[in-house]
C-alpha cells in the first residue's frame, strides 16, 4: 500500500481523499469502513463484490465539500447492476451540478449497520496544539453545537469525561427503549484518535463524522484528513 500522506504531498494537496484518509486510519488500528477508489463502473462492481453488499458509493473530489447535496452519494446498493447504475448516476449528477469539479472516481464501501451518530475530530490550535473534539454527529453537530474539547494527548479519564460532558449523552445511554451505545468502545476510539494525532504532527485537521456508536462497538463511516502546509 502506498503512503497516503506522501501521495498527497507529491500531488501538492493538503486534503486527503476519503479513501486515503481511511487507509491511514485503518493502518493505525482505528475502526473505519474500508473504502476503495473505483474509476469505472466495472471497478466499482469488483470492489463491492469483494467488500460485500449492500454497498455505498461516494464521489471522490477535493472540489466538493457536501457530496450528498450534488447527488454524489448512493446508499444501500444490493447487487452489481445496482452499483453499475449508481456509478453512472453519480457521474451524471456531479457533472451537472459541479461541471468544473475535478472528479477522481468514487469510493466503494460496504454499508455499515447504523447507530447513534457521533463525531470525533481534531483541530490544531495555534496556542495549545492539537485539540480533540467529541459530540453528536451527522447534521446535529452543525445544528446543536453540542461538542466537548480536550487538549491532546488524552488520558483514559479524559475520554470518559469528554463523552459524558455533552448534553446528548443520554442518547448514548439509550432512551425510550432504544439500546445504548458501547461507551467503552467510544472511549477507546477517542484514545486511539488522540494517539494518532500525537504521532502525526503533520496532520492539521481530522474528522470522523459520522461514527456509528452501536451496542456492539463503534465504526467511523466517513473520514477527512487535512495536512498542515508543507
Amino acid at each position: 500500500m502506498s503512503d497516503p500522506i506522501a501521495a498527497a504531498r507529491a500531488d501538492g494537496r493538503t486534503l486527503l481523499t476519503e479513501v486515503e484518509s481511511k487507509q491511514l486510519l485503518h493502518d493505525a488500528g482505528i475502526t473505519v469502513t474500508q473504502a476503495r477508489l473505483a474509476t469505472s463502473a466495472d471497478e466499482a462492481v469488483a470492489a463491492a463484490e469483494e467488500f460485500g453488499y449492500p454497498a455505498v458509493l461516494k464521489v471522490v473530489s477535493g472540489d466538493i465539500a457536501h457530496k450528498s447535496d450534488v447527488g454524489g452519494v448512493e446508499l444501500g446498493l444490493g447487487d452489481g447492476d445496482a452499483v453499475r447504475a449508481a456509478y453512472d448516476r453519480i457521474m451524471a449528477a456531479v457533472k451537472a451540478a459541479e461541471p468544473d469539479a475535478h472528479v477522481g472516481g468514487v469510493s466503494v464501501q460496504q454499508m455499515a449497520d447504523p447507530g447513534v451518530e457521533v463525531i470525533i475530530g481534531m483541530t490544531t490550535d495555534p496556542q495549545f496544539g492539537p485539540v480533540l473534539a467529541f459530540g453528536l454527529g451527522g447534521i446535529m453537530v452543525e445544528v446543536l453545537k453540542d461538542v466537548a474539547f480536550r487538549i491532546v494527548p488524552l488520558e483514559p479519564r479524559d475520554a470518559g469525561q469528554i463523552v459524558r460532558e455533552i448534553k446528548g449523552y443520554p442518547v448514548l445511554e439509550g432512551v425510550r427503549g432504544q439500546p445504548g451505545a458501547d461507551i467503552d468502545a467510544l472511549e477507546s476510539m477517542i484514545l486511539e484518535v488522540s494517539a494518532f494525532a500525537e504521532a502525526h504532527p503533520e496532520i492539521a485537521e481530522l474528522d470522523l463524522n459520522p461514527v456509528f456508536a452501536r451496542p456492539d462497538g463503534a465504526i467511523a463511516v466517513d473520514a477527512r484528513v487535512v495536512l498542515a502546509e508543507a
